[in-house]
């Protein structure tokens, strides 16, 4: 049976969807409709500019190695970019042309370590010399795109310190751990390309454990291990992500323990980034576990509420975009588990707002934020909004309850009794009672009165926009 455009993008579907978040998926890949397939040659439609770009920049790689397996090693992909054809209001398109279409190669071969003449095998090269190592590092990964905070600080500093001295400082190795998404990549690449800035001459490497692993494991196959081992110790700077990798593969930790060594002994530097702290990886030798204890090992933490404001903040800026600030802060305020989901949150806002051509706001927010903030487990209670809500005005409690017409205490009340309505699953006449004993009658009033003067009040409105996500917060 002939191939069609529709089944070869159906199979790399099947393909992309168990390996991207389901979040992403839904976002980037179902947009894109299959258009035509010549020969090996498929062309797909996307539904903008942003689109493209973003395709390009981040899974340029997936779609080559999925595409490969559909049409062979000649497999080639072309976009139709739709675009807003102006006066008549209808949509049109416009066909990338085929001489800035992307070719694939084959991308799943070994790092290349000559400059612009890629081979297969990067370690057994005749006169190899030093400064034809490709560093493997993304130049967008820097210090000033890393924002520091009180969960980051520390090692923050500490990765500055050894970019200006590498392997003439005590944090030697440079041990950063912590959890997924928290910039453990990030900080280690900043390391690298302020290393390469500010001393050119230095061999600098990132390469991850998994990496590392597969190539020492090639070249035992091919007797070639002194080979793997010689090349390593030519690197002034090695960067080594994911540690904790190693634990299941005992003969690249002996490779390893060899190329430390001698790296530490000739004052070359090391930085390795881990998931845990070197005290509880598991599965590791206690002679590499004893060197990593030998420098300073720097944890990141979850980033707080005003160091994620920055995150996004200064996302937007470097991007050009531009938010309000109340969805700024909606989203700062949901996303608290990772840098990553906070940026990811981020972007599927802008793919929304592009598929949907509509200004970001705070209703698009809710709507693109359900994807990603967690059902609540936890029930939130009338007393729990109450001390918050006293606690936020400097009110105190008994002062909420009393019959008073003070305008501050009124309101406070106002948005308390509006809050239990929205996040408790009290009724009106139960809520009422929390406040004195007022009926419900009292707390319809209320819920109405602080839905009007946030149209009118801009003030009130974020005094409540905060307050609600204070509330949400507490519920996760």
């Amino acid at each position: 049976m002939a191939k069609t455009a529709e089944t070869v993008w159906i199979n790399c579907l099947k393909i992309i969807k168990d390996i991207v978040e389901w979040q992403h998926f839904k976002t980037w890949f179902e947009p894109i409709k299959p258009v035509e397939l010549k020969e090996s040659v498929l062309m797909i439609q996307v539904p903008s500019q942003f689109f493209f770009e973003y395709l390009e920049e981040h899974y340029v790689n997936l779609l080559a190695k999925t595409l490969k397996r559909e049409l062979g090693k000649e497999a080639r992909l072309e976009y139709r970019i739709m675009v807003d054809s102006g006066n008549n209001g209808r949509n049109g398109s416009m066909d990338i042309p085929a001489s800035t279409a992307r070719t694939y190669t084959n991308n799943e071969m070994d790092f290349p370590l000559v400059i612009n003449n890629p081979v297969k095998n990067p370690f057994v090269i005749p006169g190899l010399k030093k400064m034809q190592i490709d560093p493997q590092l993304n130049p967008i990964y820097t210090f000033d795109a890393f924002i520091e905070g009180d969960c980051n600080r520390v090692a923050r500093r500490a990765g500055k310190t050894v970019a200006e001295k590498p392997g003439a400082n005590s944090f030697n190795p440079l041990v950063i751990y912590g959890g997924v998404g928290l910039g453990k990549t990030h900080l280690a690449q900043s390391i690298g390309n302020e290393v390469k800035r500010l001393h050119p001459n230095k061999v600098v490497l990132y390469v991850s454990s998994e990496k590392f692993i597969n190539q020492f494991q090639d070249h035992s196959r091919n007797n070639a291990i002194n080979d793997f081992i010689h090349f390593y110790q030519l690197i002034d700077v090695l960067m080594i992500d994911d540690v904790q990798f190693f634990a299941r593969a005992e003969k690249s930790q002996d490779a390893f323990f060899a190329i430390f060594n001698h790296l530490h002994q000739s004052g070359k530097q090391l930085i390795l980034t881990s998931d845990k702290a070197p005290k509880d990886l598991d599965g590791m030798q206690e002679r590499l576990l004893s060197r990593f204890r030998w420098g300073l090992s720097a944890d990141l933490q979850l980033p707080d509420y005003d160091t994620r404001i920055e995150i996004l903040e200064k996302k937007m800026k470097n991007d050009g975009l531009d938010m309000p600030k109340e969805v700024v802060k909606y989203v700062a305020y949901n996303i608290s588990t990772n840098v990553r989901e906070l940026e990811g949150a981020l972007i599927s806002l802008l793919a929304q707002s592009s598929l949907n051509k509509r200004e970001i706001d705070l209703e698009l927010a809710k709507k693109v934020l359900r994807n990603f903030v967690k059902t609540s487990s936890k029930e939130i209670t009338i007393e729990a909004i109450q001390k918050m809500v006293c606690e936020y005005f400097d009110v105190s409690y008994d002062k909420l309850l009393q019959k008073t017409r003070k305008r501050e205490i009124v309101q406070a009340r106002q948005i308390t009794m509006y809050l239990a309505k929205a996040f408790t699953k009290n009724s009106l006449k139960t809520i009422g009672e929390h406040f004195g004993g007022r009926d419900h009658t009292t707390v319809i009033h209320s819920c109405q009165t602080v839905k009007d003067l946030m149209d009118t009040d801009s003030l009130f409105r974020e005094n409540v926009m905060e307050l609600t996500q204070k509330v949400q917060l507490a519920a996760m």
